[in-house]
């Protein structure tokens, strides 16, 4: 197990009801704040009343910045830190799903970049930020406990990640009720991003890292059982706790710290959101199975035994035999939520851009992933995905 420092220095307030905690939390920095949330579900749902009639019982003024788009826009960030900046905010609040959260992050450090903010996303130069508050409606990125986030530039076909201690939130509200209404693709979809955030920690060349791969099984377990019954019955509250949690604790660092290497299937996939705006964890739903048959090795096939045993339950005597099944038993679950097997079910019909994409997901550290990529090997695996 490597060496390592784990920091999780978010307050997370779980349970129905728990937001009514939230302006307490916040008056503790901030008294004007920017609220910032995506298409409008929060107002249909009450969520967006409910916090702001919060704000107005506890003295909190706000500024707002609606409309923040799946796969967020950098135009977006832009119009957020101009904001902060105009009506001089001291925190941001963030009420949707991972976009949301992650936008808000970027205008946090926006606010005190001097110079293009697309250049300050591009080499990830976070010096300071506003504190940033969360309202969680969809489990998904875990963007909700850690320092990450993710922001688009489709002008040049650019997806870049930013990370930062000092983006970790400050206290995030979990509540599971507010999850019901989100539609099945997109819980689906969900799904599959926790998953994946795990399975790029778990498949790693760090060996005797039981405590992690343990939680990590776990975890997946967990996505497994109630991800099905989220999809199936959308107010299971069950289901959608333990998603919850399981969406958090999958890259708060938990299961990274001690293992870690560049993550392929992430790179893979930004590269098809940049290039064709499509939800993430949906590529990642068709790219991952692709990258497991791509990277199944004598090498690899421990881990994949492994995986395929204390994950799925799979029994029997021949390693290859298991693996595969594993690999199997993965696009399957995946399909059976209603999410696409192949590229073109995502309306990507062409190899025209795979040399184009290929040449930037490489540019992401994969020499140093648990099986290092080159240009070639991405084109396969994208091309596989057909």
């Amino acid at each position: 197990m490597k060496d390592f420092t784990f920091f999780a220095p978010t307050r997370i307030l779980f349970g129905k009801g728990k937001i009514a905690e939230l302006p307490g939390q916040i008056k503790n920095t901030a008294d004007k704040v920017l609220l910032v949330y995506g298409g409008g579900s929060v107002k249909r749902t009450g969520i967006y009343d409910t916090l702001t009639g919060l704000f107005k019982s506890a003295g909190i003024a706000w500024e707002e910045l609606g409309g923040v788009e799946p796969n967020p826009k950098i135009q977006s960030v832009i119009a957020g830190a101009e904001l902060c900046r105009k009506h001089k905010l001291k925190a941001v609040v963030a009420m949707g799903g991972g976009s949301v959260i992650d936008c808000s992050k970027a205008i946090a450090a926006g606010v005190y970049h001097k110079g293009d903010l697309w250049d300050m996303v591009d080499k990830n130069d976070i010096k300071r930020a506003l504190p940033v508050f969360t309202v969680l409606t969809m489990a998904a990125t875990g963007s909700e406990m850690n320092g990450n986030a993710v922001i688009s530039n489709m002008e040049i076909n650019e997806k870049k990640a930013i990370k930062s201690e000092l983006l970790k939130p400050v206290a995030s509200v979990l509540d599971p009720t507010y999850t019901y209404t989100v539609p099945r693709f997109q819980t689906a979809s969900g799904v599959a991003d926790i998953m994946s955030h795990i399975i790029e920690c778990y498949f790693s060349d760090v060996h005797c890292a039981a405590v992690q791969d343990g939680i990590s099984e776990a975890l997946l377990k967990v996505c497994i059982e109630y991800g099905k019954a989220a999809v199936v019955t959308p107010t299971d509250y069950t289901a959608r706790a333990n998603l919850m949690w399981a969406s958090s604790l999958a890259i708060n660092g938990l299961t990274s710290c001690g293992t870690g290497n560049a993550w392929s299937c992430h790179a893979i996939e930004h590269q098809l959101s940049a290039y064709y705006d499509i939800t993430h964890g949906a590529g990642l739903a068709v790219v991952t199975p692709a990258w497991f048959e791509h990277i199944l090795s004598e090498k690899t096939l421990d881990k994949f035994v492994s995986y395929g045993k204390n994950v799925w339950g799979i029994s029997g005597e021949h390693p290859f035999a298991v693996a595969k099944e594993a690999i199997a038993r993965t696009r399957e679950f995946f399909t059976s939520l209603g999410l696409p097997e192949t590229l073109r079910g995502l309306g990507i019909n062409s190899s025209g851009l795979f040399h184009q994409m290929a040449e930037k997901a490489v540019k992401d550290d994969l020499a140093n992933a648990y099986v290092p990529l080159n240009e070639d090997d991405v084109v396969a695996i994208y091309s596989s995905c057909l």
